[in-house]
């Protein structure tokens, strides 16, 4: 449902500025609140870049504007200001946000060209255009170094790549990880709960 899913969007893209705005941890200061301030600007003007981005470049390579490309390019752009919120300029924060946009476009044509199992971009979303959010810290905050967010970058992949692969190996020789068929096509909810989760969207 593109609607369910602009609308869940729009309450990440909400939700961010608690998120960032509350990473500055004070407002109790005239310089801490207008320090969360910023950060929101930031946010909001990231987000509104990616968002337009991957619109432009969607319809550049589609032939038409792709709703779910912008979506992403939304969150791409939040994800790509998380990192630092509060150094850029606003100039610079849209233009963080935008290549963001840029990015997760073809990230998410890459992996699906791949055949790797993303449904809605989230690897592209958080991973890729996260290791650019990473790399663009050094751009306005003096006490990052590129080499240290590398190595950041590729501690947490060595980690959670290590920590995932036992789990959903102790998950696939017990359980199991994937669904039947026929459950991928009815839906998850009827399989595991016996009941539609949304059942005026359901083809009868």
């Amino acid at each position: 449902s593109l609607p369910l899913a602009t609308l869940g969007t729009f309450v990440l893209w909400l939700g961010w500025f608690g998120f960032n705005g509350g990473s500055v941890l004070a407002t109790a200061s005239v310089e801490s609140a207008n320090a969360v301030a910023v950060v929101f600007m930031n946010t909001n003007a990231a987000a509104s870049g990616g968002l337009i981005a991957a619109l432009l470049v969607a319809k550049m390579m589609f032939g038409k504007a792709d709703l779910t490309m912008a979506l992403n390019g939304a969150l791409a752009g939040l994800v790509a200001i998380t990192a630092e919120p509060s150094t850029p300029t606003p100039l610079l924060a849209t233009l963080f946000g935008a290549a963001g946009g840029i990015l997760v476009v073809f990230s998410i044509v890459f992996l699906d060209k791949m055949k790797i199992d993303d449904p809605v971009g989230a690897i592209s979303v958080h991973g890729t255009v996260g290791i650019l959010g990473l790399l663009l810290v050094p751009i306005t905050n003096d006490g990052a170094s590129f080499s240290g967010q590398i190595i950041g970058a590729l501690t947490i992949f060595v980690w959670v790549f290590v920590a995932s692969y036992i789990v959903w190996s102790i998950l696939k020789a017990t359980m199991g990880i994937r669904v039947s068929p026929e459950e991928e096509e009815t839906g998850v909810d009827v399989g595991e709960t016996g009941m539609d989760a949304y059942p005026e969207f359901t083809a009868k």
